[in-house]
């Protein structure tokens, strides 16, 4: 659900299955990784959703149908609830709105242990980068 009237608001409920690797490496490598990923670092399976609610905002009007946001919110992974900024653009066409933006986490404080895949010739890095472009139709009242 995102709302820009009265004041901007987000909420996102992300399937945690429907998470995948975006860096540009083998397919095998990229398998392994997702398939580490979801058994053992976010737990897919005993923690099926992902959710992010912002608690306040501050924007920017970069044009009349384009804004830049600034959100503070909680974010809750693998059932660990922290507080997490999200910088994101908006832009309005006609009933829609498309929002983008991209934000970090440090594994380590959602209770996750980088973990190594690969016979240990990769590890990941305890930062993890998530990049998002959502769009959402605006929703007609009911009558």
């Amino acid at each position: 659900e995102a709302r820009l009237e009265p004041e901007p608001s987000l909420k996102v409920r992300v399937r945690a299955d429907s998470l995948e690797v975006t860096d540009d490496m083998p397919t095998k490598d990229k398998r392994e990784i997702e398939k580490t990923m979801h058994a053992e670092v976010i737990q897919s399976d005993k923690f099926p959703e992902i959710v992010y609610e912002s608690t306040g905002a501050t924007s920017t009007s970069l044009s009349d149908a384009r804004w830049q946001i600034n959100l503070t919110g909680n974010l809750t992974l693998r059932g660990v609830t922290r507080g997490q900024k999200i910088a994101l653009q908006v832009t309005r066409l006609g009933d829609m709105l498309r929002a983008n933006g991209e934000f970090s986490i440090l594994q380590t404080d959602y209770g996750i242990k980088p973990v190594s895949v690969a016979g240990g010739t990769l590890k990941l890095k305890d930062e993890l980068k998530f990049t998002f472009d959502i769009v959402a139709r605006k929703q007609q009242a009911e009558e």
